[in-house]
């Protein structure tokens, strides 16, 4: 939640400008929960360098997984128009995950490295633009597409247990961004005048997306948010 947070200006700098947009504008507050995805690499990371190795280099080359997790999102979209608009939003993996086991090295009967577990947590923000098609009193059709950024942080996870007890930590040792394209459809259905959930099916270009297996990451995500504004 706190990288949401930081977020958290941005949106407060978007809300403000409802009175700069004029009577007819709506603003839409929204959160989302759902799910990103990305395939695994086709080769595995290796421990001692994190470069791409394969099978064939031996026990130092740990196999990664897909791209596959819950993801919490936050964002605020503002119609200027009936049917263009501008917006932002953040998703995020609000836990850590398991990127890769790293097995202990030991040379001669001596432990050089502990065994450890490498997590990760990608999170991915986007400024949209947006149009309407179709607008009704119960229902609209969005279109977006934007551009933003993508987060990549990696976590040394480690545990032991010894006669003192057992003891866990894990802590932040690298961070790489991207540029994210982002383009998205979906269907934002009123309950009533002012409350909407919007399934949305999302998808993310990510040049040099190395840590998984695609530069296309997909995103479906569930959005449920509150129109200010008077809508027609």
């Amino acid at each position: 939640m706190r990288r949401i947070c930081r977020y958290l200006p941005l949106l407060v700098l978007l809300l403000g400008s409802i009175q700069l947009a004029g009577a007819q504008s709506l603003i839409d507050p929204n959160v989302g929960f759902g799910a990103v995805i990305d395939k695994a690499l086709t080769t595995g990371i290796d421990q001692n360098t994190f470069l791409p190795c394969s099978a064939a280099s031996g026990g130092a080359c740990s196999t990664t997984p897909k791209l596959n997790s819950f993801a919490l999102g936050l964002g605020v979209n503002l119609m200027l128009w009936e049917h263009f608009g501008v917006g932002m939003e953040a998703v995020l993996q609000p836990g850590k995950h398991d990127y890769a086991v790293l097995p202990a090295i030991v040379s001669q009967g001596v432990v050089l490295q502990s065994a450890s577990t490498l997590q990760s947590r990608v999170t991915f923000y986007d400024f949209n633009g947006i149009y309407q098609p179709i607008h009704t009193k119960k229902a609209t059709v969005q279109v977006i597409g934007g551009a933003g950024g993508t987060n990549m942080k990696f976590y040394d996870s480690q545990s032991s247990s010894s006669l003192l007890g057992n003891s866990s930590y894990s802590q932040a040792i690298s961070s790489s961004n991207h540029l994210n394209v982002h383009a998205g459809v979906g269907v934002q259905v009123y309950l009533n005048d002012h409350m909407f959930i919007r399934p949305q099916l999302d998808i993310h270009y990510v040049p040099n997306f190395s840590q998984f297996g695609s530069n296309m990451v997909m995103q479906a995500m569930v959005w449920a948010g509150y129109t200010i504004g008077d809508r027609k």
